[in-house]
């Protein structure tokens, strides 16, 4: 039936009282499933659910979501990244000059490669000698989209992007202002699941 339809009908076929659907009608017509017209009745909107998340989802910002970065500076060592790591409960290092530009990541995996060679002097070994280099980095802007960012995570399988703004001047240079993760993500989707939104 292309509707539009009346409570009284609807009730009717399902069975049900008039009183007992009107939340749920209400709730259908404010996710915009339904929509509703004085004294005429109810009739589809042609959204489905994975359309009306789609539209919910395309209007997130990486800037709505990224939390903050656990930052190191770049002269410190490779124990003070594994400390670091260890107490702030992170899997991603961002390693920083004085000015907060970018110019590295560490992983765990990284500490543990090194960690794992005998006779290593994990004190004496500058973080710079293990972190993955500004040139093999992907990063993210703060005005992208979210689900384009998730994208970026998906397809370079990382588990986390440095949120940057590029200096103005030199393109090269990039202040590290956030980071996202997947539980960015997952966080997002629990939002979003609980009708909590952005």
């Amino acid at each position: 039936m292309d509707g539009p339809i009346t409570g009284e009908h609807i009730a009717k076929e399902l069975g049900l009282t008039r009183a007992a659907l009107r939340s749920d009608l209400a709730i259908l017509i404010m996710s915009g499933i339904l929509d509703a017209r004085p004294r005429v009745g109810y009739y589809y909107t042609g959204k489905n659910t994975l359309g009306l998340l789609q539209e919910e989802i395309s209007d997130i910002l990486v800037r709505d979501i990224q939390s903050v970065p656990i930052v190191l500076d770049s002269k410190k060592s490779v124990y003070d990244a594994i400390v670091t790591m260890f107490l702030e409960d992170v899997g991603t290092i961002f390693i920083v000059d004085k000015k907060s530009l970018l110019e590295g990541i560490v992983s765990r995996k990284d500490l543990l490669k090194t960690a794992m060679n005998q006779g290593t002097e994990l004190h004496a070994i500058p973080i710079a000698m293990v972190m993955t280099p500004l040139t093999k980095i992907v990063t993210v802007e703060p005005g992208a989209p979210a689900a384009a960012a998730a994208r970026i995570l998906i397809d370079n399988e990382v588990d986390c992007l440095p949120v940057v703004q590029h200096v103005k001047g030199n393109e090269r240079q990039m202040k590290l202002i956030g980071r996202i993760t997947k539980t960015n993500f997952t966080r997002l989707l629990v939002d979003l699941a609980e009708g909590k939104g952005r």
